[in-house]
């Protein structure tokens, strides 16, 4: 039957190999969530792609503002050595100005879930009298340390999410559609895929096995969210080795997705070359080409999105078991 087959959602836990544990348990041990902001600087829309990434021994951020690019080290230790310290570097962007980029994660506060810091940090860019970007909680000293005399007259806007999450049968995330702030989780058992916002179910899709792709329009907080599924290498890839789940949340024409780089482009090069040819197959990315199919086809730019006011959080789901 096909039913015997499909891992994941239908197989029990205790029949997988331990290869495929060793596997996924390598996969378990990187936390990795690339967000893009758009704001303005010096009156030029900017874009700032930040990547937090965590293993069992690092934590960094990788910080990309055009051509400027900078990684760092937001690990806590107790040798003072290799201790988190506040820092600042100058950015030589495009537009004839030498902003300073400042942050501090001595105080950051993490959730077990994420790589991405969710109080008691800041990160903004400067001139010598105004901030230009600034994300985080602590703005007053933001303020004193760069010497700025005021915030940031436009708000940074914040047009996409990319995630990798692990579990399971469970996968809970916690995501900010438009300002507000929800908790996500999806759940895959018994041949159902059950997704939750803030703990009451919005969408149950039964009988993944014929439904293992597919769309719905969701309501999170009052925003209409359209939602998309791909469990193609959940349903048929081998039992030694299931791939992950793809999932979309996109909010009016969706926000620009950043392109893999660093660990996460390294992540996803070892999911393809250990994974089965069904798994690597361009199955497991139609659900992005559909979700950006479905928005005007002018999304494919950065500079589309000014002022677009969409957004997409883009999950991908791996088992850990």
């Amino acid at each position: 039957m096909l039913l015997d087959s499909l891992p994941s959602c239908f197989s029990n836990p205790n029949n997988l190999t331990s290869k495929n544990n060793n596997s996924n348990s390598n996969k378990m041990q990187q936390k990795l969530v690339t967000c893009i902001y758009q704001t303005q600087i010096f009156k030029t829309p900017t874009f700032l792609t930040l990547t937090w990434s965590k293993t069992l021994s690092t934590h960094s951020l990788t910080i990309n503002i055009d051509s400027f690019s900078l990684s760092l080290s937001i690990s806590h230790s107790t040798f003072s050595l290799f201790r988190n310290k506040p820092g600042s570097k100058s950015l030589s962007l495009t537009h004839n100005h030498t902003p300073k980029l400042y942050w501090d994660f001595t105080r950051a506060r993490f959730s077990p879930q994420s790589a991405e810091p969710v109080s008691g940090f800041y990160l903004a860019i400067a001139d010598k009298t105004h901030i230009l970007f600034l994300l985080g909680d602590l703005q007053e000293d933001a303020l004193r340390r760069s010497g700025a005399v005021s915030s940031p007259q436009v708000e940074p806007t914040f047009l996409s999410c990319r995630e990798h999450i692990f579990g399971q049968r469970n996968y809970a995330v916690r995501a900010r559609f438009l300002g507000s702030s929800h908790e996500i989780s999806i759940e895959c058992a018994g041949g159902t895929l059950t997704v939750k916002v803030d703990g009451e179910v919005c969408l149950v899709v039964k009988r993944l096995a014929w439904k293992f792709r597919g769309n719905q329009r969701i309501l999170v907080g009052g925003l209409d969210v359209d939602f998309y599924w791909d469990v193609f290498n959940w349903v048929f890839g081998s039992s030694g080795d299931a791939g992950h789940g793809v999932f979309v949340f996109q909010v009016g024409d969706g926000g620009v997705l950043p392109e893999m780089v660093g660990p996460e482009k390294k992540l996803m090069r070892k999911s393809f070359s250990s994974s089965s040819s069904t798994a690597s197959s361009p199955g497991n990315m139609s659900v992005l080409q559909w979700s950006e199919e479905s928005s005007c086809s002018s999304t494919s730019s950065c500079s589309s999105f000014a002022g677009s006011g969409g957004f997409s959080l883009l999950l991908y789901a791996w088992r850990t078991e």
